[in-house]
């Protein structure tokens, strides 16, 4: 009967090792995969690599590393339980899998780069569970979002849904602007505010609501005008943004803004009984002004005060809004980048338009350098000086 070294060894014959050396030469361009158990992880890991402790890799390893073709340097303390999950690996498809002899205690040994990783605490733990069964997301992915920045254009009909959901999924600091107050009429939609909270102002009622939600999150508010002389500023620093305004002067200069910066904005809109949803990232699509060239008449463009609005559409429409948010985030999935998203409540019906990105467009087929940033208040809108109708 076979040994546990007979068993080494031969599948050390069948598995190519590499020496911490060789590992560090193509540490940057191969993917790290740890395979150590959750507190050995805890105490230490070479910086971005993938964890998944041995015990789940068969199961979890295709949610990991979708792509067999990927390059791969496994590695677990000593060597020894990289090279079974390297063979396992290979078994599965993958294509450039090897093992690092001697392990992490020997890279360490050596002085090369490591860090201890940032880990979630047990609350955090149990709070996050059901992302954490998820292989794309995971601990490193809830830990990504713990990291993440975005920012909400709006604390209405729209923002709410939105808000709460990425509260709900962990998004460590959210800002929230709008220079409203609560009031009666909005309650029918904005699910973030309720009676006690008529007179109050709409950014203090949302963090009150996102901070009862989730304490993990830290909301900055802003309780302005977004204009010209301060967007730059209020966006910088924010990973992706949710538009929830119906006001084309304020779409415009967003665009403008968001392109300068280079920051993603995940639009939605609605209007009566149908909601529209697009993500518009810079330089890899079209932009709102490839999408609405020109501004619409403002009489064959309504707001929601003046058209009305089915309440229960903002909840679906931001909800989405806050799902494409999160695949930004982590980097999941096919974020609806040239594509808008069309929904009718009335037929209970989805469609999707393939956007084009216009090669002759004045604002993204320029040099962000060269974008200004100016108020577009004379563009469409009536009553443009006033602040922007939240939805």
């Amino acid at each position: 009967m076979a040994s546990f070294r007979d068993l080494l060894f031969q599948t050390k014959l069948e598995v190519r090792e590499i020496t911490t050396s060789d590992a560090d030469a193509v540490f940057g361009s191969w993917t790290f995969l740890d395979v150590r158990e959750a507190d050995e992880y805890q105490q230490g890991s070479i910086p971005t690599s993938v964890f998944l402790p041995r015990g789940n890799l068969e199961l979890q390893i295709e949610g990991k590393i979708p792509d067999k073709s990927t390059p791969v340097v496994v590695y677990c303390a000593g060597g020894v339980r990289s090279v079974f999950a390297a063979k396992t690996m290979v078994e599965l498809g993958y294509e450039n899998v090897v093992s690092m002899a001697g392990g992490f205690n020997r890279w360490k040994d050596e002085g090369r780069n490591w860090s201890v990783p940032k880990t979630l605490s047990s609350d955090q733990r149990n709070r996050y569970q059901r992302h954490l069964l998820l292989p794309e997301v995971g601990e490193q992915g809830q830990q990504r979002l713990l990291e993440s920045k975005v920012l909400l254009l709006g604390a209405g009909g729209l923002g709410s849904p939105a808000a709460l959901y990425l509260a709900a999924a962990g998004v460590g600091t959210m800002g929230v602007i709008d220079m409203d107050v609560v009031d009666a009429s909005n309650l029918q939609r904005q699910i973030m505010h309720n009676l006690e909270r008529i007179g109050e102002r709409k950014v203090d009622s949302a963090k009150k609501t996102i901070n009862l939600l989730n304490p993990d999150v830290t909301v900055i508010t802003h309780d302005v005008r977004l204009g010209a002389e301060n967007i730059l500023e209020i966006i910088d620093g924010y990973d992706v943004i949710v538009d929830g305004t119906d006001n084309f002067p304020t779409r415009y200069l967003l665009n403008d803004a968001s392109l300068k910066k280079g920051i993603p904005v995940v639009h939605g809109s609605i209007f009566r009984f149908e909601g529209q949803v697009t993500v518009f990232s810079p330089h890899d699509g079209p932009c709102y002004r490839c999408f609405v060239p020109e501004p619409p008449p403002a009489e064959l463009a309504p707001s929601c005060a003046e058209a009305g609005v089915l309440g229960v559409l903002p909840g679906i429409v931001g909800s989405i809004q806050a799902m494409e948010t999160i695949k930004l985030l982590l980097g999941l999935g096919d974020p609806l980048v040239g594509r808008l998203l069309s929904y009718d409540a009335l037929e209970e019906s989805f469609r999707t338009f393939r956007m084009r990105r216009d090669p002759s467009c004045p604002t993204c087929s320029i040099d962000p350098d060269e974008i200004v940033i100016a108020e577009y208040d004379d563009l469409c809108m009536p009553h443009a000086l006033q602040p922007p109708v939240v939805v």
